[in-house]
C-alpha cells in the first residue's frame, strides 16, 4: 500500500502537470505575478513542490553531491522561471552537477542566484539586465546531447541535463559566495 502511494505521488509530482508552455515566442519581456513577501520573489510561479532541501542528503543519482547546495523545485519541462529580484545575468551556460544553468547577481553584487537544469535554449544572454518577475528561462529536459565535457549520464547511458534524474528547477543562493538555504529568504507558500 505504501509503496502504491508513494508511486501515485511520484506520477504526480513528475508527469501530471499543473502549468506547462511550449510557446518560447517573446518571453523575453514577459512577466508573471508574483507571491512576494520581502525582497525577493518564489522562482517558479505555479510550483511550490520541493523534491530536494538544502543540506545533507543521500544523493539522487551518480555525481550529485551530498550536501544539496539549493532547492529542487518540482516542475516539469518547458515550465518557466523567473527574476528574484532586479539584477545582471552574469552566466549562462552548461556548469557540471547543474546542467545548463543561469545566473542572476543582485545589483549590489553580492548575492548570486543560480538557475539549474534549465531549457538550452536561453531567452536571457550575459550582461542582460532584468527585472523582478520577468521570465529568464524554462525548466529544461532530463536529456541533452552534444554537450563538450558532460560527464552525467543516467543508467541507461544517455547523458543528462546535469546530476538529474528528471527535469526539475534547482534554485541556489549565494551570499558573498557562501551558499544558504533559500528557504530562509523566499517568501512562504
Amino acid at each position: 500500500m505504501l509503496v502504491l502511494i508513494l508511486l501515485i505521488i511520484f506520477i504526480s509530482i513528475f508527469f501530471i502537470p499543473i502549468y506547462y508552455t511550449s510557446d518560447l515566442s517573446n518571453s523575453k519581456f514577459e512577466f508573471i505575478d508574483f507571491i512576494e513577501d520581502g525582497n525577493i520573489i518564489w522562482p517558479a510561479p505555479g510550483y511550490y513542490t520541493i523534491n530536494s532541501y538544502f543540506g545533507k542528503r543521500k544523493a539522487p543519482t551518480s555525481g550529485a553531491s551530498f550536501y544539496h547546495k539549493g532547492i529542487d523545485i518540482g516542475a516539469p519541462e518547458g515550465s518557466k522561471y523567473i527574476a528574484v529580484t532586479d539584477g545582471t545575468i552574469t552566466f549562462v551556460g552548461f556548469l557540471g552537477g547543474g546542467g545548463y544553468t543561469v545566473t542572476l547577481t543582485d545589483k549590489n553584487n553580492n548575492i548570486k542566484y543560480s538557475y539549474c537544469h534549465s531549457n538550452p535554449n536561453f531567452i536571457v544572454s550575459e550582461g542582460e539586465e532584468v527585472s523582478k518577475g520577468q521570465v529568464i528561462g524554462y525548466v529544461g529536459p532530463k536529456y541533452v546531447y552534444g554537450v563538450k565535457g558532460n560527464k552525467y549520464y543516467d543508467s541507461s547511458g544517455k547523458p543528462t541535463n546535469g546530476a538529474t534524474t528528471g527535469p526539475h528547477l534547482h534554485f541556489g543562493m549565494r551570499i558573498n559566495n557562501e551558499y544558504v538555504n533559500p528557504l530562509n529568504y523566499l517568501p512562504e507558500k
